[in-house]
């Protein structure tokens, strides 16, 4: 069942009367998006705390290689607004779906890559060399995939449930955590060690690599329609350059990559850095840790729907402000829970991952809500970016 839009009126933005579009089927086309991209994602965040550390550095003691690792999975995000600024002259200069085919296409290269990549044992250090530049060229891609339809989505959302409609893609985060952890705690607990390190861990990596093949087909199935492309005109939804939106809205981009700052610095909090910390200085099994954080990504979803209800009734504003305290009380307890035993541990991870539900339910509405028509879709896209690199992309190697 799919909602209609009301009919166009004079805050439409040029928006002709009669065209209706059903924001069920946007909320759909996010959530794939998003799901692929993030288990993609977390695929490479699991196998860099447990995996990588082992495989790419083994000359070091198992602290300094995890730190190591951490610090490769940072680039990602270090390189990520430079894939937004090329991919926005692609599309300046193309179109959205070719645009949108270039970065799924290299995250499928990227990912592959990763996949067939012999470890420190052959290639020696070039094989630490390649996994850093595979891994840039997904943070490349990462940033070349935005195709706008939060926005879209943002746009077109009844004024009484905006909040709503602003967590739906949100919810593609813990789905796509979900499959990864499920995958990894899987072949963990189905193979010896030493089959693990030498081929098992790089199954994930094949399925996300397939799982982007068909998110691919399913956006560009509906980014590249005439109904879409047309509402993206009318919602002046199209890439400006950067030197103007920076003269324009800067003050605004800069709100937007800190707004959600204790939202994104959790997220790889209780999802990633858990792992080091439990392989380093724990007894815990990691397959037990990994069903329990799956439990976590269960409770993130329920924590992200509820954001949806909440910030319709208090507002996005006072929503994101309280649980940033929230997390902010939270993170005062988390070295007392993280060395309390496997109990206060899992309670750290189940908490966190309630705390993060609730308050990356409404980043992304966070980001986008000042730029205006004109700027929506940059601004939008340049602020995400920035606040993954200030808000998560260090903090597993900085918690460790």
């Amino acid at each position: 069942m799919s909602v209609q839009f009301p009919a166009a009126t004079h805050h439409d933005h040029g928006r002709q009367a009669g065209h209706d579009v059903a924001p069920g089927e946007i909320a759909v086309g996010v959530v794939i998006g998003r799901a692929s991209e993030n288990f993609d994602f977390f695929v490479y965040g699991i196998a860099s705390a447990l995996v990588f550390p082992k495989v790419f550095f083994p000359f070091v003691d198992p602290l300094t290689g995890a730190l190591y690792s951490f610090a490769i999975f940072a680039l990602a995000f270090v390189v990520r607004p430079l894939g937004t600024l090329l991919s926005m002259q692609i599309q300046r200069r193309w179109d959205r779906g070719t645009k949108l085919t270039v970065a799924l296409f290299m995250l499928g290269v990227a990912t592959a890559g990763i996949a067939f990549l012999p470890g420190y044992a052959t290639l020696g250090s070039t094989a630490i060399v390649l996994l850093a530049l595979l891994r840039m060229l997904q943070g490349m891609a990462m940033g070349g995939s935005w195709d706008g339809l939060p926005s879209l989505l943002a746009i077109n959302a009844p004024k009484h449930r905006r909040g709503w409609y602003a967590m739906l893609g949100q919810l593609g985060a813990p789905v796509g955590f979900i499959v990864a952890g499920a995958l990894f705690a899987y072949l963990i607990a189905s193979l010896a060690p030493a089959d693990f390190y030498d081929w098992g861990w790089r199954y994930p990596f094949y399925a996300a690599f397939a799982i982007n093949v068909v998110a691919l087909f399913a956006r560009l199935r509906l980014v590249v329609t005439r109904e879409y492309e047309q509402e993206m005109d009318q919602s002046d939804l199209e890439p400006v350059p950067l030197r103007e939106l920076i003269e324009v809205k800067g003050r605004h981009v800069v709100i937007g990559a800190f707004a959600p700052l204790a939202s994104y610095a959790l997220f790889h909090i209780v999802t990633i850095f858990p792992l080091s910390w439990v392989l380093l200085f724990s007894r815990q099994s990691i397959v037990d840790l990994l069903w329990v954080q799956v439990l976590g990504g269960f409770i993130a979803i329920g924590g992200v729907l509820a954001s949806g209800v909440i910030a319709d009734r208090f507002g996005r504003i006072p929503t994101l402000g309280g649980l940033a305290l929230a997390i902010a009380m939270f993170s005062g307890f988390a070295p007392t829970l993280l060395g309390g035993g496997e109990l206060a541990q899992d309670a750290f991870i189940l908490i966190g991952f309630l705390l993060l539900g609730l308050s990356y339910g409404q980043s992304s509405g966070a980001v986008t809500r000042n730029f205006g028509a004109r700027y929506r879709y940059t601004g939008a896209a340049f602020s995400t970016d920035f606040a993954w690199l200030i808000g998560a992309a260090f903090a597993p190697l900085v918690a460790l």
